[in-house]
């Protein structure tokens, strides 16, 4: 450009400019390839028009104001037209054009000076700026009508049956409440009526903050237990605290002294598990006291003695540690129990063989069902298939004595392995919660995948069986009652992260203990607690095949008829954005990749889309049940994944290795990638399939929502978007949006008798009170931190309290902490 028409344009609007012919020319190139992979003409059609503008506007020829303008008023109607007028989904293609127009409108008066008799053409910009902005708000303004009526009043409901079996009361005795895991309280001072009257009570902190040593890696997720008046709080690191539940004041306080070193993918403490009196001793003699050695493994803080007393651990409180130990405290004083294996510490590494710290880690609480306490554990994804073993363990849960053993490579061993061997090793395990049923004797677990999770050529038949199962175990024998597999021969990593729910469920020759399971890909199957036989629809449908593995694919799924995500498959037009630019970076790798819907075939050549990606549907926050009303409710994540499988050669080229090998690392340019030493391809995972430039997702919102659906037919009741934009925008900065946009969520709900649930889970911080009819905020609070946890509420001096940890999550991107708050009526 002259100096002449450098001058005569102006700096400001030669600057503008510019950068109109620079994204054209960006547009013209990535929107002629996206025409060759058969995507939309748009951006090549729109790159051509905005590059004639351009050269009009150095060229001081009038009509180049109108073909900008033209083309803001035309991309509003094609974006209505795209997308079917949602107002989310219209903001990449609308953002460009209509700065464009703001931007070059201040330019006017240049331009006018310029152009004698173009004063006309030149308002043709702030026209079209205000014409283009009020299709947008249009659209915002009917997709608001219709989540409306998507949230219509379903009022108070009547079942058959109701049954509060398993329901907790006063108490918060398990992490799902009770073992039934309803996430349900009869405690009804709380209404949609006064909720907005709650007041912060207490607010407790438990002082574990992640240290240098310990990076950005820590993810709380505890659910306090609330047990005989006490509230008993465990750490990122497994320090547990005992609280009083009036007053939030400290009782007492036992560390057992994790190394950082030994944190898996995140530090984690889901819970602990309460173990009373009456809790009858299910196998062996307890050894006499002063007869236990001390292995050095249990260790307090405060170096609390172990004392040898009648009265210690009458009640207990017992937990797993990130470095594989199973403790057992006095529930009243926090001293370790001596008749508890090792002087109050039974070693969960016995018989695994080989492994290093952070492989092999229990986050979640043990499930005592008749004195039996059940431990899984979670064994670090995607590294080798000769990783420690998933084995599922029972104890007794007042010794500690192992009661059996599941290993599913030895069906006829019920034991630890002979000297010399190993439980077999590369199994699924269960990293989440397990149910359990008194009266049936069984506990219910769900099953992750083998240790490999995206290749499965070299799994055994016996892990081809239990991979991505439901399988109940007798907890007298250690035996397996009966098994539901969700998926067959699992390469999407689709393990089962929720905890089952056990309901009394009314079906037409009355009510059937039933067991309600819910997944990532957003099915729900219902099924006999007893027998394990589908109490509601599962259909076998054809899925894609190929692949890298075309032999070991099945070509058929179970679906359940009954689902929390029920969304179509994925399109081009889908693909989202801050702009035109990332939305059109997005349309390219979506026509790149391999996608076929869901259960699309892994591919090594180029990318897959796995829809509903692993952190799709329910996970770890699991299900909340209102038995009362016949509801059950289920907040969701909705996002993809973009993954590619690495051929080994180049995965070692890149220094991916497992964590057992020297200078192994986890993290290379490669981003989210799993070594899979022992087969074939490593695994490049984009979880949420984010733009690299602006870290927004490539998918269009929402990304998480909250359903509630009818406990007797699977019907949706209602079903919004949930969590808002306010701490959400691109390049990682806050928008501060109090729009429901719809944001990743991982933490379930509380629901109480008084009709309101309680949840945080979503990204912005907020804890929610809803209308449990209606799907309505009746009242929300800004955390501290993230509050990636599922809440408790119980009751204390005759007041219902409900509470939450705040302890963020690195995966969620959420702000770490260490408060447990709680609020109650004044």
């Amino acid at each position: 450009m002259t100096r002449t028409t450098r001058a005569g344009i102006g700096i400001y609007a030669g600057l503008i400019v510019i950068l109109m012919a620079l994204g054209a020319v960006v547009l013209v190139l990535g929107g002629g390839y996206l025409l060759t992979l058969g995507g939309s003409p748009y951006y090549v059609i729109a790159g051509l028009f905005y590059l004639i503008a351009a050269v009009l506007f150095v060229s001081r020829q009038a009509p180049a104001a109108l073909i900008v303008a033209g083309m803001a008023i035309l991309t509003a109607l094609w974006a209505w037209w795209e997308t079917g007028g949602d107002g989310w989904d219209m903001l990449p293609r609308l953002t460009a054009p209509l700065l464009l127009c703001l931007l070059l409108s201040f330019a006017i008066p240049r331009f006018r000076r310029l152009h004698e008799t173009s004063g006309g053409a030149l308002m043709a910009l702030p026209l079209a700026f205000v014409v283009g902005l009020a299709i947008w708000g249009a659209a915002f303004a009917v997709g608001a009508q219709e989540g409306q009526s998507a949230t219509a009043d379903v009022g108070q409901r009547e079942v058959e049956t109701v049954s509060l079996a398993g329901v907790s009361e006063t108490e918060w005795r398990a992490y799902g409440g009770t073992n039934s895991a309803t996430r349900y309280t009869t405690l009804d001072q709380i209404t949609p009526e006064n909720v907005e009257q709650l007041e912060l009570v207490w607010e407790y902190h438990t002082g574990d903050m992640p240290s240098e040593e310990a990076g950005n890696s820590y993810s709380p997720e505890n659910t306090p237990l609330v047990v005989n008046d006490t509230v008993y709080v465990c750490s990122a690191m497994g320090i547990v605290s005992a609280v009083d539940p009036g007053t939030g004041q400290e009782r007492w306080r036992y560390d057992p002294a994790v190394a950082p070193q030994s944190i898996p993918y995140g530090a984690t403490c889901r819970g602990v598990a309460y173990v009373d009196g009456s809790t009858q001793t299910a196998a062996g003699d307890v050894p006499e006291d002063g007869d236990v050695p001390d292995d050095g493994n249990a260790t307090a803080e405060d170096e609390t003695p172990v004392v040898a007393d009648d009265d210690l651990c009458a009640t207990s409180i017992i937990w797993g540690t990130l470095d594989a130990r199973l403790l057992a405290i006095d529930a009243a004083t926090g001293e370790p129990c001596p008749r508890f294996g090792s002087a109050g510490s039974v070693n969960l590494l016995e018989g695994l063989g080989e492994t290093v710290p952070g492989w092999y880690a229990m986050t979640s609480p043990p499930t005592i069902v008749n004195g039996i306490a059940v431990v899984g554990a979670q064994v670090k994804d995607g590294q080798a298939e000769d990783a420690p073993s998933g084995v599922v363990r029972g104890y007794d849960a007042r010794t500690g004595e192992l009661a059996w053993a599941w290993d599913m490579g030895a069906p006829d061993r019920t034991g630890a392995p002979p000297a010399g061997e190993t439980y077999t090793r590369g199994t699924p395990n269960m990293w989440t919660i397990a149910a359990g049923d008194d009266d049936l004797g069984l506990v219910y677990l769900p099953m992750g995948n083998s240790s490999v999770d995206y290749y499965g050529s070299n799994r055994s038949e016996a892990e081809n069986a239990y991979s991505t199962a439901l399988v109940a175990i007798d907890v007298a024998t250690g035996t397996v009652a009966w098994s539901f597999q969700t998926v067959y021969n699992d390469v999407w990593d689709y393990d089962l992260g929720s905890q089952p729910t056990l309901v009394d469920f009314p079906t037409d020759g009355g009510t059937v203990r039933a067991i309600i399971l819910a997944s990532k890909q957003g099915d729900m199957y219902v099924l006999d607690a007893e027998t394990g036989e589908a109490l509601t629809g599962v259909e076998e449908r054809e899925v894609p095949q190929g692949g890298v593995e075309p032999d070991y694919l099945s070509s058929t799924q179970p679906f359940s008829t009954w689902n929390t995500l029920a969304q179509p498959d994925l399109t081009e037009r889908d693909m989202w954005g801050i702009s035109l630019f990332d939305q059109l970076y997005c349309r390219i790798q979506f026509r790149e990749a391999s996608y076929e819907g869901i259960y699309t075939p892994p591919t090594s050549d180029t990318h897959w889309i796995q829809y509903p990606g692993y952190n799709g549907g329910s996970d770890w926050g699991s299900l909340a049940i209102d038995p009362v009303r016949g509801i059950i409710l289920a907040n969701y994540n909705d996002m993809p994944n973009h993954n590619r499988l690495i051929p080994r050669e180049e995965a070692d080229a890149a220094g991916l290795r497992a964590i057992n090998e020297p200078g192994a690392e986890e993290v290379t340019y490669l981003g989210e990638a799993g070594p899979q030493v022992g087969a074939p391809y490593a695994i490049d995972v984009n979880a949420g399939w984010r733009v690299p430039f602006t870290g927004l997702l490539c998918s269009e919102p929402p990304y998480g929502g909250l359903r509630a659906i009818d406990l007797a037919t699977g019907e949706t009741l209602w079903d919004r978007p949930f969590g808002t934009a306010r701490r959400n925008g691109p390049f990682g900065l806050p928008t501060f949006l109090p729009a429901e946009i719809g944001t990743p969520n991982n933490g379930g709900a509380v629901v109480t008798a008084g009709g309101v649930a309680f949840l945080a889970a979503a990204t912005d911080n907020l804890f929610r009170a809803v209308d449990i009819s209606t799907g309505e905020t009746l009242w929300s609070v800004v955390l501290p931190a993230g509050g990636q946890a599922n809440p408790f509420s119980f009751e204390a001096d005759g007041r219902q309290f409900i509470g939450i940890m705040a302890g963020g999550h690195h995966f969620m991107e959420t702000p770490v902490g260490d408060s447990v708050l709680v609020w109650a009526l004044p």
